[in-house]
């Protein structure tokens, strides 16, 4: 970046697994009601007294709750080169640089060699327990892999 500016990338959480898993279940019970409905005389009569309907519809809500809480929090991460922001809609967590004691990043050992099962480990000052940080739930996922190599260099040259 020009004039001194900062590098500032900002990663949003991925939802997609939330709208498809949403649709699914809408479909599977839109299916499961016509399949089990009855056709009486030209007529369709849905089944209301279906436990597996209930059941179905129970998934269903519970999938729209989360889609909307997960849209309400709005969750994001931010990293530039002075640190590393945590944050959504309600909060943030801000971690500087000199605040950071390590990045270790996962190897990957399923089967697949995939990025998507990486995960980054980072050890706070502050906290006892290290912070982890899953790639595949974010948006642009190499990109921020990118970034947090970048962010390890800087705090390793810090530390040295």
């Amino acid at each position: 970046m020009n004039n001194g500016e900062q590098k500032r990338r900002i990663f949003k959480y991925n939802l997609s697994f939330y709208y498809k898993s949403t649709i699914i279940y809408f479909i599977v019970l839109i299916l499961y009601g016509v399949i089990r409905g009855e056709f009486i005389e030209d007529s369709f009569v849905l089944i209301t007294r279906d436990p597996i309907l209930y059941f179905l519809a129970l998934i269903l809500v519970i999938s729209v709750v989360s889609l909307l809480y997960n849209l309400i929090r709005n969750m994001y991460i931010e990293i530039s080169d002075e640190g590393i922001v945590f944050a959504d809609r309600f909060k943030s967590k801000e971690y500087k640089v000199d605040q950071v004691k390590k990045i270790k990043f996962s190897r990957q050992v399923r089967t697949s060699n995939s990025p998507a099962f990486r995960t980054a480990r980072i050890k706070v000052n502050t906290r006892i327990r290290p912070i982890i940080i899953r790639f595949s739930d974010y948006e642009n996922q190499d990109e921020l892999l990118l970034r947090i190599e970048e962010l390890k260099a800087i705090i390793e040259k810090k530390n040295v």
